[in-house]
């Protein structure tokens, strides 16, 4: 297995959604690991204070090449990454083995038209938030003595469809901007594969979030990590599911939370007849003795994302993917 470092430029970076058309920024084999180098807020950078924007970053957003730019989301992505044999029907395995915020200073942002309350909070605004990184912590609102433990984590994993311009707004069954909080480090998330290589990216990095992350966005961070990738072909999978030390995940997305909801509970009772053994009907019964269904993020438009915790240690036995 080979170890690889990924820095974020113009050439190995691209904006707002996801494609296949993209030339690989790195090819890897499977178990190979990468530390790899995000950045966020391109289309703030020029309201930014100066630690906020390094060189590198200022490069990218006065220079990103047009081939770069796939759709009209916000979210900068590093990547893709090609993961040789990878082929549609694989799974593909994403392990994450380190997640550290590259600067000590995010931002939030309310957008005009979006959030949980639109109507009532509907002028934009943009705070630039400092972090505490040696204590870990953040103080919000500043002087307020309220202080935010920082759980730094990738909003977007995700991997290329068949479409040639997939926004990267909505998360979906190819992953992207699931937004879920839980997705720390000595997590996994696992992806189904829809072209050769998988081409998966990353980014979106958030220092703190809560459930729902209802304003539209969290503490949106330049991020750093270190992945292994690894091709799974023992697995077949429709959706994402992940796996924490603690729990198993399973995702539902929809344009509305009910929707979601469902979709993440089917899911659950697929994994628990496959996994587990049990019938349709136990493993009903169980999600609604054991599992917890969560609001994932109710903003990116237009899904809305519940996710399901199965803890693994209700089984006798070790349970995992």
């Amino acid at each position: 297995m080979a170890h690889y470092i990924l820095k974020a430029t113009r050439k190995t970076v691209h904006l707002g959604g996801f494609s296949h058309l993209l030339e690989p920024a790195l090819t890897v084999d499977s178990g190979d690991t990468v530390d790899v180098e995000t950045y966020t807020g391109y289309y703030v950078y020029d309201k930014a204070p100066a630690e906020f924007v390094t060189p590198a970053f200022l490069d990218i957003c006065q220079n990103l090449p047009p081939e770069r730019k796939v759709a009209a989301g916000p979210h900068l992505l590093t990547g893709p990454i090609y993961i040789r044999g990878a082929e549609p029907g694989d799974v593909l395995e994403v392990k994450l083995e380190a997640i550290t915020p590259s600067l000590p200073i995010g931002f939030n942002a309310i957008r005009t038209g979006w959030g949980a309350l639109p109507h009532r909070f509907h002028q934009p605004a943009l705070r630039f938030i400092p972090l505490d990184l040696e204590n870990n912590i953040t103080e919000f609102p500043i002087g307020s003595g309220i202080q935010i433990p920082l759980k730094p984590f990738f909003g977007i994993l995700g991997v290329a469809t068949a479409v040639a311009s997939q926004i990267s707004i909505p998360p979906g069954h190819y992953g992207g901007n699931i937004d879920n909080q839980e997705l720390q480090v000595g997590s996994k998330i696992f992806l189904p594969i829809f072209v050769p290589g998988a081409l998966f990216s990353i980014g979106d990095g958030h220092s703190a979030q809560g459930d729902g992350e209802v304003n539209v966005t969290a503490i949106e961070t330049s991020m750093n990590g270190t992945i292994q990738l690894k091709l799974r072909k023992d697995l077949q999978l429709t959706m994402p599911i992940a796996e924490t030390p603690t729990d198993i995940i399973t995702m539902g997305f929809g344009e509305t939370l009910d929707e979601a909801l469902e979709l993440a509970l089917k899911n659950m009772i697929d994994f628990l007849e496959q996994v587990a053994n049990l019938s349709s009907e136990d493993a009903y019964v169980l999600c609604s003795l054991a599992v917890n269904f969560r609001i994932t993020q109710v903003v990116n438009s237009p899904h809305k994302g519940v996710h399901g915790m199965l803890p693994k240690s209700i089984f006798s036995s070790k349970i995992s993917l």
